[in-house]
């Protein structure tokens, strides 16, 4: 009997004690989020109706991915398909006057490397007309952001290209455009 009473003091004893408490924290190890399919932005076209050194024109602005451009990428790894805009001027008959094709390669030359790497063409879109010059704002963007360097593209009524950067806030209603202009070939 004295047996049965020692074992089952040392059963008491053995469930009495304090079990050892650990100060360790057992987290799971976060997964970085895997990079999806590249990502494309919408097809984009705009078509306004202008006057311009006293005649009637349609100005034709088309974004569309370009597969064939080089992708870029965040800093996730995601991929970004680039953008090629074709902008036509189309006279009132319905003959074209100016055509021109431009990816980020015609306005490299006002690029810094960062954008030059991981920037795509973000648009062109129509502005106004000035003297002989048709004047369309453009930018160069970090993929879905709001990063982007403004860029402005003038037609002259020869058919002229010029490209600056655009150091106008829209707000002050000046023109202050830097002088740093490059020459596009017809083909960007």
């Amino acid at each position: 009997m004295i047996r049965i009473m020692m074992a089952a003091a040392l059963i008491m004893l053995a469930g009495c004690s304090e079990k050892k408490k650990h100060d360790d924290i057992i987290a799971t190890k976060p997964e970085a989020p895997k990079p999806k399919a590249p990502v494309k932005m919408q097809d984009y076209r705009q078509a306004t109706d202008i006057k311009w050194l006293g005649k009637n024109y349609q100005v034709e602005v088309m974004r569309t991915p370009d597969d064939s451009l080089r992708m870029v990428k965040d800093e996730t790894g995601q991929k970004f398909v680039d953008n090629r805009v074709q902008l036509r001027i189309i006279r009132s008959d319905g003959s074209v006057f100016f055509k021109r094709s431009f990816t980020k390669a015609a306005f490299e030359n006002l690029l810094d490397d960062d954008y030059r790497r991981t920037g795509i063409l973000e648009g062109l879109v129509y502005d106004r007309v000035e003297g002989n010059n048709v004047i369309f704002a453009a930018s160069v963007c970090h993929p879905q952001t709001d990063e982007y360097i403004p860029l402005v593209v003038t037609v002259s009524n020869f058919g002229d290209v010029g490209i600056k950067l655009d150091t106008q806030l829209d707000t002050n209603g000046g023109n202050n455009m830097e002088n740093k202009e490059v020459e596009p070939d017809d083909e960007v």
